[in-house]
């Protein structure tokens, strides 16, 4: 009986000692994945987002105002949960995904890089696609080349050394492509001022003159014979810029010696739309404030900094990351993707899934489908009926809208509008 009780009580102290320690790992396992949540590049969130649209034309800068009432709509349904006791939601209708029809898409060969915050410009079937992170600790000097009509990538050449690596202003006039200031280096160095034009019939590069300043990701395009550029974010890659710049250009030249100072955008800042169409130019989402380098940091490493959101914009969810995410396809615009507003609880980023368009003749906004996950800076084009998209950060899983992996795939779909 002595021998019984004596292996009953080892019995339950090697199950208590079992349990104990199962429960102390856990919870370092918890600990590290917090930590690394938290310091993880792929899964940064702290930006600070505003998502109007302006539409620059003859009268000067219209804002469109169609804000919508979901912010306080769940301000009034919190409160009266907590007020009845109830539990309060842990995702805000503002932060999840929207209503939308499901989308046929297919798989075609992936980039030959993973990339993120790079951009692209589409003339006629051949896609360029520029830059981007490899890795916080990496960013690549080349631009990769895919045929729609063979669905193949078929070319890379490198950029110029002194261009910028990331966070681009491009616009193209059908032959050649400006590319405008950016981010050089890795990390949260701050942008370059330099501004250079690429011949894709000879792939040779060209230097224009420099912006008047450095700007980080502004809203960039071909208006009227000259390359405008306007926003982003100052030195510091997180103050907005308001400034509005331009310079005449023709056949891949300047035709001035400097930049001219043009009307400032409402509200500055960078990662927007910015598309010409029926003679009108829009700029559309982004966001005020980005990561800035930690003081004193000899590899510029990029601080944690909280910021909040401003403003509802008129798009269905507030959007940014979207500057090289849109196309124009029967007298309206296509945005695929995106980020909206940090989760309400975590404060993490939160990924976009769904597809936009912005019908120009009404100037309203529908959901037209779902992309195959959540993703944000894509690099989208349109040909022959097919909406492509390639590259980005997409998120942590069907059921996790955080940011995760960066990729090089490529999706496409056939549009039906």
């Amino acid at each position: 009986m002595a021998r019984f009780n004596r292996i009953k009580h080892h019995s339950s102290t090697a199950k208590l000692v079992f349990l104990t320690s199962f429960a102390g790992l856990l919870g370092v396992a918890l600990v590290v994945h917090f930590i690394w949540a938290s310091s993880s590049f792929y899964v940064a969130s702290f930006y600070s987002s505003v998502a109007p649209i302006w539409v620059l034309e003859k009268s000067g800068v219209v804002v469109v105002t169609n804000v919508t009432t979901t912010k306080i709509a769940d301000k009034r349904e919190n409160a009266k949960e907590k007020k009845e006791g109830t539990p309060e939601r842990f995702l805000s209708a503002t932060y999840a995904d929207l209503p939308a029809p499901e989308l046929q898409w297919e798989e075609m060969p992936p980039a030959p890089v993973p990339r993120l915050d790079g951009a692209a410009i589409q003339i006629k079937n051949i896609f360029y696609v520029f830059a981007g992170y490899g890795s916080l600790d990496y960013v690549h000097s080349h631009v990769d080349i895919y045929n729609f009509t063979s669905n193949t990538w078929v070319g890379r050449f490198d950029m110029p050394k002194e261009m910028g690596h990331s966070h681009l202003g491009v616009a193209s006039d059908g032959r050649y492509i400006y590319v405008v200031s950016g981010q050089y280096g890795p990390q949260c160095r701050g942008p370059t001022a330099r501004t250079f034009v690429l011949d894709t019939e000879t792939k040779k590069w060209r230097s224009m003159p420099p912006l008047p300043a450095p700007r980080y990701a502004p809203a960039s395009q071909l208006w009227r014979g000259r390359l405008h550029v306007m926003g982003g974010s100052k030195e510091n890659r997180h103050t907005p810029g308001l400034e509005h710049w331009s310079i005449a250009v023709k056949d891949g030249k300047a035709l001035e010696n400097q930049w001219r100072t043009e009307i400032p955008i409402p509200r500055g800042g960078p990662h927007r739309a910015c598309v010409v169409i029926n003679d009108r130019l829009f700029v559309i989402g982004g966001q005020e404030g980005d990561f800035m380098a930690k003081p004193g940091s000899p590899i510029f490493k990029c601080s944690r900094r909280h910021e909040k959101w401003k403003v509802l914009p008129p798009m269905p969810k507030p959007n940014s990351h979207i500057e090289c995410s849109w196309v124009i396809v029967n007298n309206s615009i296509i945005i695929t993707g995106g980020t909206t507003e940090k989760h309400p609880v975590s404060k993490r980023m939160v990924l976009v899934g769904e597809v936009f368009q912005f019908h120009l003749d009404s100037l309203t906004w529908s959901v037209i489908g779902k992309l195959p996950f959540r993703i944000k800076t894509t690099l989208a084009g349109f040909w022959d009926g097919w909406l492509y998209f390639t590259s980005g950060q997409r998120d942590s899983g069907p059921d996790n809208p955080r940011p995760k992996k960066v990729i090089g795939e490529m999706w496409r779909t056939k549009l039906s509008l």
